[in-house]
């Protein structure tokens, strides 16, 4: 599995999702739920690597040997130890990973392949108003802006449970 994972790494992941996008729009599906699919199926593969390197790392620690030695077996040492034990950099890599799928879903509704026009989103607010922007910049600033605002705040989340979820900075 980590092969197959290893080789869609190496695509970059905004083709993928525009093909995806382009491939489910002629399928007559919502284009809210083809910009969904497309990033569900392309933004997990950073966490297949985060939590695949994690456990491997976890399970040669030694509360983990520790249960194998008094013969636990691997469900219980799998779902009592490791996995709880990787939930940070979990959490972590999940609110990192927010404010890109924010960003790619708000570029495809700029470019016309998300979500249309009587649907709401930041990337068509953007693109409406790109067609005013020497009378009214503001159509355009206010997507922006919020589309930037969020991404910081996701980001400064994602920093800020990085650090309350470190074991290595507790005291």
């Amino acid at each position: 599995m980590m092969r197959i994972v290893d080789i869609l790494y190496g695509i970059p992941t905004l083709i993928i999702v525009i093909l995806l996008t382009v491939l489910f729009k002629d399928k007559g599906v919502n284009p809210l739920v083809n910009v969904f699919i497309a990033i569900g199926l392309t933004y997990w593969l950073p966490m297949a690597r985060i939590v695949r390197g994690e456990i491997l790392s976890l399970k040669e620690r030694e509360f983990a040997l520790a249960a194998k030695t008094i013969g636990a077996p691997n469900n219980r040492i799998l779902f009592r130890h490791l996995i709880p034990n990787a939930m940070g950099p979990i959490i972590v890599t999940v609110t990192l990973e927010i404010p890109a799928a924010i960003f790619t879903e708000a570029f495809l509704s700029y470019i016309g392949l998300g979500v249309s026009a009587p649907v709401a989103s930041w990337g068509v607010l953007a693109s409406d108003g790109t067609e005013a922007i020497r009378s009214f910049p503001y159509l355009v600033l206010f997507p922006a802006l919020a589309i930037s605002l969020t991404m910081f705040a996701f980001n400064f989340l994602g920093d800020g449970l990085r650090d309350a979820l470190d074991p290595r900075l507790r005291q």
